[in-house]
């Protein structure tokens, strides 16, 4: 077996060239105003690019399978589908009065006519239990700007309610609940990202004592947040951005950003108070933590393409904006962050502050804290190792039951005013939710004998009790009389056994039954519910694929080739990342899919996890992760190149890594649980999901089952392949690699 040297300096000739990261930082701090211009430019012109180009949106794609086809037939209709208002009118309390409520519905009725944004109002129906009248609205012009034009309709339906104060009068619609979803979404993303700012800067200042170091890795992480939605833009052109890719952009960047730069500050500090000089201990810095940034963005970048395996333009759109905003990141911790450090100086810490100072200088060092939380791994791994695995995968155990489901506007919190319109209307009439899409494509000549066959398909459902019987199917036929597409409403969400028994039977037996006489035609089952199904079904298909892409390059390429050349410490980063990610799945399924902690977070369950979460989740914290594996162990490693035994390079790797870890791992769990706190289902499940997988990752996993494992495992951590053996990189031979003196070594 392949040991370590014990030498106190590294052993690479003076001669070598020095790894890249140096080579740049001794640039940057030498010359510190080119730079900062040079990466204010950056910025400016990513911005200013991505502004001029504009950003080409998509709405979020989970059309896949038949359902897919469907729509793909459906598009080819080009048929024109205006947006229609609801207007619900209910008692307040008690009965309804009839008579009352139809002179109400003539009311709205007449006000909505007058209106040039109407193109027509149906008559009034009367629910089926006799609770409340509907009256309906079809918008004139294009669905897309619906929203933009329904303030008046709004207006008329406000107007009538105060009319009748014993009446709730009251409007749903796809472009009234537009409109007040959508300021209530930017609001929450706005305030999320003003909270996360002050929020990171207050742990920053914790953590270094002094505002000016406080603030740099917020400088750098909003400037590099900045030029990724920027790139962003300009990269939608090729895959279309979806809704929600800035507030992830700002969620990585932040998280990243402010990582980066934290653990190359905290080491070019400690290379200070040893002594040396400015440039020197950014050389050293960048030698050591700048390496380990690069690794670690590598890793999050590559890890992020496993989302292309999967197709969609959610998850490609959210994968580039990802690989954007760390490759920035990255260029800016190695690049500015040196100049900025090397001009800086000494007034990096300054101004300080009274008590907090010397509360984060003592953090620093090991204390008494991280010793004690690692004694029991020390002394008793195998036994620790043994509780900590058990009680992870006890844990992980709920995620066993996991259902995915996609989310509609009905999963959203009812502190939202129309989303209680929205019950009440369901309520009163159940079969206005989900339907069926049979889209049937043929020659034109054939448009008579499918009318023919939809219709009978149509009065067919309407005897199956599993279709809904107080809405007539709709039957539309294109212009050029080739696509012709049957809405058939069903009184199920998506995702539930009723909704999947449906759908298995209106594609397995009835349709193919319907259309059996039209050899030509092509058809396909979709809507809601399909598209639910058919997309949960492609995830669960590709996520295989993506994981093992994740696993074997990653892993393997990343962190065993490029860094530790040690497949052991490459197979350990596998079992821990993945039992931290199923920790996290365990976790959610635990508090999502039930109703427990609805009130607590402020959420209504709808019964599963977003169907896209699970591969973004694993994705994402296999590649965050990265950082504290890469660098807690890479200083273990320090140690046992200075000639330390494995135990005791383990416990030095771990207690004077401990701090830094903790503190980059707070603003990572702050800014992912601020995210937590937004309206929607599958944001707020996102935050919740990072930030307790982050959280149990830079404790139990890197304090608890890391230590215990490394020290189990022995030399065999070390062990190499011959084929893997190769001369170490140069680093600054003022560098001492691991030092023997236990209170001398601090963060990374």
């Amino acid at each position: 077996m392949e040991r370590w040297t014990t030498t106190r300096e590294h052993p690479i000739p003076r001669a070598q060239r020095p790894m890249v990261t140096v080579r740049i930082a001794r640039w940057s701090a030498t010359h510190p105003w080119r730079a900062i211009v040079g990466w204010v430019l950056f910025v400016a012109v990513c911005v200013a690019v991505g502004g001029a180009a504009g950003t080409r949106t998509a709405d979020a794609d989970f059309s896949s399978g038949e359902s897919g086809h469907a729509a793909g037939i459906v598009d080819s209709g080009r048929f024109s589908d205006p947006a229609m208002e609801n207007v619900l009118i209910g008692a307040r309390s008690g009965a309804l009065d009839e008579t009352v409520a139809r002179r109400a519905a003539a009311d709205i009725t007449a006000r909505l006519k007058g209106l040039p944004a109407v193109a027509e109002v149906q008559s009034a129906v009367l629910a089926p239990n006799g609770a409340a009248l509907l009256v309906q609205a079809r918008m004139a012009g294009s669905v897309d700007d619906a929203g933009d034009r329904v303030q008046p309709l709004l207006e008329a339906t406000a107007t009538v309610a105060k009319g009748y104060p014993g009446l709730r009068v009251e409007e749903v619609g796809d472009a009234s609940m537009d409109k007040a979803l959508n300021g209530r979404i930017q609001g929450d993303f706005h305030k999320a990202e003003l909270i996360s700012l002050p929020v990171t800067l207050v742990i920053l200042l914790v953590a270094f004592g002094a505002l000016v170091a406080a603030g740099v890795p917020v400088l750098l992480a909003l400037s590099s947040v900045g030029a990724a939605i920027g790139l962003s833009a300009l990269a939608s052109h090729l895959v279309p951005a979806t809704d929600v890719l800035d507030s992830v952009i700002l969620l990585i960047g932040m998280a990243v950003g402010v990582d980066y730069s934290l653990f190359y500050l905290r080491r070019e500090r400690e290379e200070r108070a040893k002594g040396r000089s400015g440039v020197d201990a950014v050389e050293i810095a960048a030698a050591t933590s700048g390496h380990a940034v690069v690794v670690s963005g590598l890793a999050v970048a590559v890890s992020m393409c496993g989302l292309f395996i999967v197709d969609g333009s959610t998850f490609h759109s959210l994968a580039t904006g990802a690989i954007l905003v760390v490759a920035v990141a990255v260029l800016g911790s190695v690049t500015v962050l040196p100049a900025l450090l090397s001009g800086l100086g000494r007034r990096l810490d300054r101004p300080r502050v009274p008590l907090v100072w010397r509360l984060a200088a003592r953090q620093e060092g090991e204390g008494r804290f991280w010793p004690a939380v690692l004694r029991p791994a020390v002394r008793h791994p195998k036994a620790t190792l043994a509780v900590a695995v058990t009680g992870l995968l006890a844990l992980a155990a709920p995620a066993l039951g996991m259902s995915l489901k996609l989310t509609d506007d009905a999963d959203l919190p009812r502190s939202i005013p129309i989303m209680r319109s929205y019950d009440r209307l369901a309520d009163a009439f159940p079969s206005t939710g989900s339907s069926f899409e049979i889209a049937v494509r043929t020659p034109a000549g054939e448009s008579v004998r499918v009318r023919q066959a939809l219709t009978a398909l149509g009065e067919r459902t309407q005897r199956d009790p599993l279709f809904a019987h107080d809405r007539q199917p709709r039957l539309r036929t294109s212009a050029d009389r080739t696509v012709s597409v049957l809405d058939v409403g069903v009184p199920y969400t998506a995702g539930s056994d009723k909704a999947a028994r449906a759908l298995e039977d209106i594609r397995q037996r009835l349709v193919p039954a319907a259309l059996s006489g039209l050899p030509d035609a092509q058809y396909a089952v979709g809507g809601w519910i399909a598209m639910n199904a058919d997309f949960s079904s492609d995830v669960a298909d590709a996520m295989p694929w993506a994981i093992a892409f994740v696993l074997v390059l990653v892993l393997t390429l990343v962190v065993l080739l490029a860094t530790f050349r040690a497949p052991v410490i490459a197979l350990t980063a596998i079992a821990l990342n993945s039992l931290s990610a199923a920790a996290s799945y365990g976790l959610l399924t635990l508090v999502f899919q039930h109703h427990w902690a609805e009130g607590l977070l402020g959420f209504r369950s709808n019964g599963g996890i977003v169907t896209w979460l699970p591969l973004f989740l694993f994705v994402v914290l296999f590649g965050l992760s990265m950082d504290y594996h890469v660098f807690v162990v890479s200083r273990i490693e320090e140690a046992v190149r200075g000639g330390m035994p494995n135990r005791q390079a383990v416990a030095r790797g771990i207690t004077t890594s401990a701090s830094t870890v903790t503190s980059a791992a707070v603003v990572m769990v702050a800014v992912f649980s601020i995210f937590g706190t937004l309206t929607t289902l599958d944001m707020k499940q996102l935050g919740v999901g990072l930030a307790a997988a982050i959280l149990l990752d830079a404790t139990i996993i890197r304090a608890v089952v890391l230590p215990a494992a490394m020290i189990t495992l022995g030399d065999w951590n070390w062990w190499t392949p011959r084929l893997l053996r190769r001369e170490q990189h140069a680093v600054p031979e003022r560098l001492p690699v691991a030092t023997v003196s236990v209170g001398s070594d601090q963060g990374n």
